[in-house]
């Protein structure tokens, strides 16, 4: 076990010479102790009941909606979210924690009759102890929210291991939830691999989300460990456009899928599929989105694409363009900040890199398909199943496609971006690994089932 500290430091992408915060990590033992802390802190939070668990949860979502506008600048600064998005993240956020204030509430098991003679049967929930959180840096509150507030629901203790990237912000997390909730319940454990590999090794259930490799690395850890695991991971998302779509709308929404928070999004868009007559306008009217989408200080409310988090991200979105047919963007703005122009490129070859794996910035190929067919199979294609977006005024295509296509989440009309919290979220293939988050699916995840057999003396 590496027990050595190091740095950590978080910097504004717009402006690279602002730095937030600057700190050594804790370490692997630090980690241990976190969980050991919650390990003791997690019983008296369970028994408190529900009335309690409900009244904190909800002070949560209110103080969240009190200092919405101070957390949001926070964002902008430490990763660069528009400063509309990053309004709406914690409307969102508090959106959530008030969603499982209602569920300390609810049933948790039922009462059956036995098969044969007198007795009862029951079945019951009950949590697991210590839910380890494992959250990234592109939405800072929202999903530590929805992978918390739950978790404490149904009476876990946390331990949020955010990204190094949104430290500060998980930090300010820490303090609105510590207002409310028992010392020990809910810990914020700053770092990196060293802490999140020696969280998932002492956590009773773990939450991930993150890139693919190190994402299947949790599941595979925690799955040798015989505890509850599930992983959101990668997306390649892809938008088909059938001829009979309103192709501006199309355009529109596909546009903002693709460069909303420049990019940066696991359902943001990074194909885009046009069946037959749609791709000559389609190839016009997207372009042109993507050359007319407001770029720039994520601090101005206008904008839609941001920097990019940091110069290695921003350097790979350039790199996956370079040698392709640039249709529009596939340049870098000069000046402070870690920018990418919004870019869709086409004739891209069925081997390309594009095609495969995940960029995580402002970028799209264009592709052509035959028929509807043609393209759930383009779709298909990809190693990852998150979510699609089908655009058509057919109602008989839409609900053919629901269908065919390989993906946890299908947006009819709508892109690709887009959560709601109250239903469940996850996808297939190589995009997720694991039971579903948010929703009511969020609270099995967080407990355990166990059947009771009552049989008179």
């Amino acid at each position: 076990m590496t027990t050595a500290s190091s740095t950590l430091t978080s910097s504004n992408p717009a402006d690279p010479s602002d730095v937030l915060l600057r700190m050594l990590t804790p370490g692997a033992f630090a980690a241990a102790d976190a969980v050991e802390g919650a390990r003791a802190a997690q019983p008296g939070w369970l028994h408190a009941g529900a009335a309690a668990r409900s009244a904190a949860l909800g002070a949560v979502a209110a103080a969240l909606d009190e200092a919405a506008g101070e957390l949001a600048a926070l964002a902008v600064r430490e990763v660069g979210k528009p400063l509309t998005e990053a309004r709406a993240e914690i409307v969102r956020a508090a959106a959530i924690w008030r969603y499982y204030a209602q569920a300390p509430y609810e049933a948790v098991g039922a009462v059956h009759e036995p098969g044969a003679g007198s007795g009862l049967l029951l079945t019951r929930r009950r949590p697991h102890g210590v839910a380890g959180l494992i959250t990234p840096w592109n939405f800072p509150f929202a999903i530590p929210s929805w992978k918390a507030a739950p978790a404490l629901a149904a009476g876990n203790a946390v331990v949020l291991k955010p990204a190094p990237e949104a430290t500060a912000c998980a930090q300010r997390l820490a303090e609105i939830v510590h207002r409310s909730v028992p010392a020990g319940v809910f810990t914020v454990l700053p770092g990196g691999a060293t802490e999140g590999n020696a969280l998932v090794s002492a956590a009773d259930v773990v939450s991930f989300t993150g890139s693919t490799p190190v994402g299947q690395g949790v599941a595979r850890t925690a799955t040798a460990r015989g505890i509850p695991v599930q992983a959101e991971m990668g997306g390649l998302n892809a938008a088909i456009v059938l001829p009979d779509a309103d192709i501006e709308q199309a355009a529109g929404h596909i546009a903002a899928a693709i460069a909303g928070y420049a990019g940066q999004k696991c359902t943001a868009t990074g194909r885009v599929i046009a069946v037959g007559a749609a791709l000559t306008p389609l190839r016009e009217a997207l372009a042109e989105a993507l050359r007319t989408l407001p770029v720039g200080d994520p601090s101005d409310p206008a904008t839609v694409c941001g920097p990019l988090i940091g110069e290695q991200a921003r350097d790979h979105a350039a790199q996956a363009w370079r040698g392709l047919s640039v249709l529009a963007g596939g340049t870098v703005p000069p000046g402070p900040g870690w920018y990418a122009a919004p870019t869709l490129v086409e004739k891209v070859s069925p081997g390309h890199r594009l095609l495969r794996e995940e960029v995580f910035g402002p970028l799209a190929a264009l592709l052509p398909a035959d028929d509807l067919a043609h393209a759930v199979g383009i779709a298909n294609s990809a190693p990852y199943g998150l979510v699609t977006s089908v655009h058509t005024a057919d109602l008989s295509t839409a609900l053919g496609a629901l269908d065919g296509l390989d993906t946890g989440m299908i947006r009819i009309n709508a892109p690709t971006t887009g959560v709601d919290f109250h239903l469940p979220f996850g996808g297939t293939k190589a995009s997720s690994h694991g039971p579903r988050e948010q929703g009511r699916a969020a609270l099995e995840f967080y407990t355990s089932s166990r059947t009771y057999t009552l049989s008179p003396a």
